[in-house]
C-alpha cells in the first residue's frame, strides 16, 4: 500500500511539475539514519563538454589552485558513445551505456515502441529507461538523504526512490539562487541534511558546441564555472562540514568541419529502417531484420568520410555490442563519422563543436579532480574510465553496493583517498 501510495504521489508531482518549473521538489517523511548522520558528504559536479585541458588552457584559477588540495587526472575517459546523457547516467551508476540503457541521447526501443529523446520530458522523467542504481537511489536506499540540482534521471523516481530533494530540469534558475540552494541544504538539521548533492552546469558545453572549443565564449564560459565552483567551495568551508566536491565533465569537445557535412546516405531504405538523430554516431534500427546485411554491405562499399559497422563488430573498446546489449537498444548498423567529419541530417548550418566520437580521443577526454578531507593532497593520476568514480564515491559516503552488478573497480581510484578502504 506503501509503495502504491508513493507512485500515485510520484505521478501527481510530475503532472504538476511538467514544462519550466523551477520549484524544489520535496519528498516528504525522510531523514537520515543515526549511522548516517556521522557520514562525510560528496558533492558531485559536472561541467558538460570541459574537456580533460581546459582548466589549463583558460586558466581556471580555482580549479588549479584546488589541485593542491586533492587529487587531478591527467583525464577521464568517457564512455562511447562520448554524449550528454549516457555518460551522465554512466558516472552515477559505474555501468556502460549499454548495460544501464541509456545508449545513445536518442534510440529506438523495440520493447515499447517508442524512440527516447533527452528533449522529452515525458520519457526524460520516465524510470522505465534507466537500468542500474544510481548513486542517490543507492543512498536513499540506505536512510541517507540525496539532493539533486540537476543530473541526467535524477527527476525520474527510480526503483520508487527519487531524491529526497531536486529540481527539474530548467534554465531558469540563476546560479546565485542554485548556490544558495547548497547552501541552505548544508544548513538543514542533521537529520534532514543531503550527504550526497549533484550539481550540474551546461555553459561550457553550451558556447563550445556553438562557438568552436577554441572561442573566446568558451573561454568566458569555463572561467564563469571556475568562478562559481569557487563560490560552492566557500559555502562548503562555511559550513563547517566535511564536504568532500568531485569535479567531472560528460565528454570532451572537439572542432569540426562544419561547412562540408555528411548527409545521411540515400541508400538507407527507411521503409526497412528507423535512423536516431545522430551527428558523431548514426544508428540505424531493422524494421525487417532480413535487410540488415544487405543494407550493412551497400554502406560499406559507399562509406566515404565515415565506417560502417554491424552491432556484433563494433570495437570491443566500446562495450557496445550484442551481449552488452541488456536492454536491446543499440542500432542493428552504426555509423561513425571520422573526425573532422559530422553527419547532418537537416541539412542546414550546423555548429563548429562537437562530440560523440571514439571516447579514446584525445578531444574527447574529459576532466576529473576531486577535494576535500576524503582525498590525498596535491596528488597527480592517470587517466582512467569514468565508471570507477561510482564506487569511489560509494566508498567516501561508506554505502554499500554490489560490486559484481557494476563496471566500475574502487580499486582503481582507491589511491586517491587519505583512508584506502
Amino acid at each position: 500500500m506503501q509503495k502504491l501510495a508513493y507512485t500515485i504521489l510520484c505521478f501527481f508531482l510530475m503532472a504538476a511539475t511538467s514544462g519550466q518549473d523551477t520549484t524544489e521538489q520535496i519528498v516528504p517523511g525522510r531523514m537520515n539514519s543515526l549511522t548516517q548522520q556521522q557520514k562525510p558528504y560528496v558533492i558531485l559536479i559536472s561541467a558538460d563538454g570541459f574537456r580533460h585541458d581546459f582548466a589549463e588552457k583558460y586558466q581556471a584559477k580555482n580549479l588549479l589552485q584546488l589541485r593542491k588540495k586533492g587529487a587531478t587526472a591527467a583525464y577521464m575517459t568517457a564512455s562511447f558513445p562520448s554524449l550528454t546523457f549516457p555518460n551522465h547516467y554512466t558516472i552515477v551508476t559505474g555501468l556502460y551505456p549499454a548495460h544501464h540503457g541509456l545508449v545513445d541521447n536518442s534510440f529506438v526501443d523495440f520493447n515499447r515502441k517508442q524512440t527516447y529523446t533527452m528533449a522529452n520530458k515525458e520519457m526524460v522523467a520516465d524510470p522505465y529507461w534507466y537500468g542500474g542504481t544510481p548513486l542517490w537511489v543507492l543512498a536513499e536506499q540506505q536512510q541517507m538523504i540525496a539532493a539533486g540540482f540537476y543530473w541526467v534521471a535524477s527527476e525520474a523516481p527510480i526503483q520508487n526512490l527519487p531524491p529526497t530533494y531536486y529540481y527539474i530540469y530548467n534554465e531558469k534558475i540563476s546560479i546565485d539562487a542554485r548556490i544558495e540552494k547548497i547552501k541552505q541544504w548544508l544548513a538543514l538539521p542533521e537529520d534532514k541534511r543531503p550527504h550526497f548533492i549533484s550539481f550540474y552546469f551546461s555553459d561550457v558545453d553550451h558556447a563550445a558546441h556553438t562557438h568552436g572549443p577554441d572561442s573566446k565564449e568558451t573561454a568566458e564560459a569555463v572561467r564563469f564555472v571556475d568562478e562559481n565552483i569557487g563560490r560552492l567551495n566557500a559555502v562548503a568551508e562555511s559550513s563547517g562540514l566535511p564536504v568532500n566536491f568531485v569535479f567531472v565533465a560528460d565528454h570532451g569537445m572537439t572542432e569540426v568541419d562544419h561547412q562540408h557535412t555528411l548527409a545521411y546516405p540515400t541508400s538507407i531504405d527507411t521503409s526497412k529502417f528507423f535512423i536516431n538523430n545522430g551527428n558523431a554516431v548514426v544508428q540505424l534500427y531493422a524494421k525487417d531484420q532480413s535487410a540488415i546485411y544487405g543494407m550493412y554491405q551497400q554502406l560499406k562499399s559507399e562509406a566515404q568520410d565515415y565506417d560502417v559497422y554491424l552491432k556484433a563488430d563494433m570495437p570491443e573498446k566500446f562495450h557496445y555490442q550484442p551481449r552488452d546489449d541488456r536492454f536491446n537498444r543499440i542500432g542493428d548498423i552504426i555509423l561513425l563519422a571520422k573526425l573532422p567529419k559530422i553527419f547532418n541530417r537537416q541539412g542546414r548550418p550546423t555548429s563548429p563543436g562537437k562530440h560523440g566520437y571514439d571516447p579514446t580521443f584525445p578531444d574527447m577526454r574529459a576532466s576529473f579532480q576531486a577535494w576535500g578531507p576524503a582525498f590525498k593532497e596535491g596528488l597527480k593520476i592517470d587517466g582512467f574510465e569514468n565508471i570507477h568514480i561510482y564506487p569511489m564515491i560509494a566508498t567516501i559516503l561508506g554505502l554499500t553496493y554490489e560490486a559484481s552488478k557494476i563496471d566500475g573497480k574502487k580499486e582503481v581510484l582507491r589511491g586517491v583517498l587519505k583512508t584506502e578502504k
